[in-house]
């Protein structure tokens, strides 16, 4: 069996989490290939390493002095090494860095190192072998991932490597220079060693017991989900919950892999397994509850509008021209709604207008702002009669005006639009509708 395991900011964040680290790995066989973060936050008001390496690099590109900030990372890395008696010195990586950032190696340069330094001392405390993840993970020219060399070559080095301690987070440009995903990455890295390795499961460590069914800062200690499909995540990530990063899903769902979130403060709990398909039923009729705030709706009226051929296309092309894409598109006979982002339509709000005149000619337009949107996902819903009626049931209980409502056709989830005055007290009107009154 192979596992491969990733192991967040937090996890790692100082030497007492690294021994935790060290612990859980050891105590299975399995887990051969390990992704490390850069430290994290070590208390409330601390401050993570990427982020001081950021700090630190925005001075050299200024041509500032950034002694003291750079100061205090070594020390960062050296208390470790201090605190675990390793018998290793990073200074001539330190003098590496320091060089390249006086000859202003970029930011991504900059913030990969935070992986990088861990990496290192995290494969010396183990006894692993460390591979520096810029030798096998690729992006293209065009700063995209390139998967198929990626696979070639981690593959070909990965044979006859038992263990090993690839950082996560980067990777290199054909130019040899260094490219990072997006913060969080550290996750797509993990999924992608699980793929290259066809890993059995893979694990990714982080400082909660995997997903809960709502927002623990509107819902008082939600239940977990114990299992969750991909196709669940997705909406439920789109809509705010922000345990895996978003990417990180689609190299182990090709392959058929499953994602174990696991807490490194609590070893011994489930987690949440997130799966391409389920045979359990899920405890409750649906999988989770999740929203966003700082939605704006367009209202596009127009008499016969339904039988004028192109009308929507019409309307789209105004936003797409604007750089503005679109979440949900409900419409009537006479009508049509666009919700958009509100700071990114704001800034186009005049150009969209004039545009949707030009392009449409609309017998009136009207603008609403302070919208939520809350999605209620369950692969449950599909197989239970009456679930939209409990969930509106439940909003008019509570004294919640619903605005917008949207059903994919999967009846995987629906979307409802509230005012963001409503938008605690909808979580919690369908929180308790389904879950605490199953209990």
């Amino acid at each position: 069996m192979i596992k491969v395991v990733k192991f967040g900011g937090s996890s790692l964040a100082d030497a007492k989490q690294f021994k935790k680290v060290a612990d859980i790995i050891k105590r299975d066989s399995s887990r051969k290939y390990v992704i490390p973060s850069a430290p994290g936050k070590r208390f409330d008001g601390d401050t993570k390493i990427t982020d001081m390496l950021y700090s630190c690099y925005a001075k050299a590109a200024r041509g500032q002095d950034f002694e003291k900030e750079f100061e205090d990372i070594k020390s960062r890395y050296n208390g470790i090494i201090e605190e675990l008696s390793l018998d290793i010195s990073l200074e001539e990586e330190f003098n590496t860095i320091k060089a390249c950032f006086t000859q202003k190696a970029g930011r991504d340069y900059a913030a990969s190192r935070g992986e990088y330094l861990n990496g290192i001392l995290l494969a010396k405390y183990l006894g692993f072998e460390f591979i520096d993840a810029a030798d096998v993970v690729f992006f293209d020219d065009k700063g995209a991932y390139d998967s198929s060399k990626t696979a070639f070559v981690m593959r070909e080095r990965l044979e006859g490597v038992e263990y090993a301690v690839i950082p996560g987070f980067y990777g290199s440009m054909p130019n040899d220079t260094i490219k990072t995903f997006s913060r969080g990455g550290s996750d797509i890295t993990g999924s992608i060693v699980a793929s290259v390795v066809t890993a059995d499961v893979y694990e990714n460590w982080t400082d909660v017991s995997g997903f809960l069914i709502a927002d623990p800062r509107i819902i008082d200690n939600p239940m977990p989900i114990t299992t969750i499909t991909y196709k669940e995540l997705r909406e439920l990530s789109y809509m705010g919950a922000t345990v895996l990063h978003d990417e990180a899903i689609f190299p182990v769902r090709k392959a058929g892999i499953p994602i174990n979130i696991k807490n490194t403060n609590k070893p011994d709990d489930t987690g949440t397994m997130i799966v391409e398909s389920t045979s359990q039923k899920p405890e409750y009729t649906i999988t989770g509850v999740a929203g966003k705030k700082g939605f704006a709706v367009v209202n596009i009226e127009k008499d016969m509008m339904n039988s004028e051929l192109g009308f929507g296309r019409r309307v789209l092309e105004v936003f797409e021209k604007n750089g503005i894409s679109f979440e949900h598109m409900p419409s009537g006979i006479d009508t049509m709604s666009v919700i958009v982002h509100l700071d990114e339509f704001a800034e186009k709000e005049q150009e969209i207008l004039a545009g949707l005149h030009r392009n449409v000619q609309p017998d009136s337009i009207e603008i609403e702002t302070d919208l939520a949107l809350v999605a209620v996902v369950g692969r449950g819903m599909r197989s239970n009669r009456g679930t939209a009626g409990r969930i509106f049931a439940s909003l008019a209980h509570s004294n919640v005006n619903v605005k917008m409502i949207d059903q994919g056709s999967s009846e995987l989830n629906i979307i409802i639009g509230v005012e963001e005055a409503d938008f605690k007290t909808a979580i919690n009107a369908i929180y308790d509708i389904f879950v605490m009154q199953r209990l």
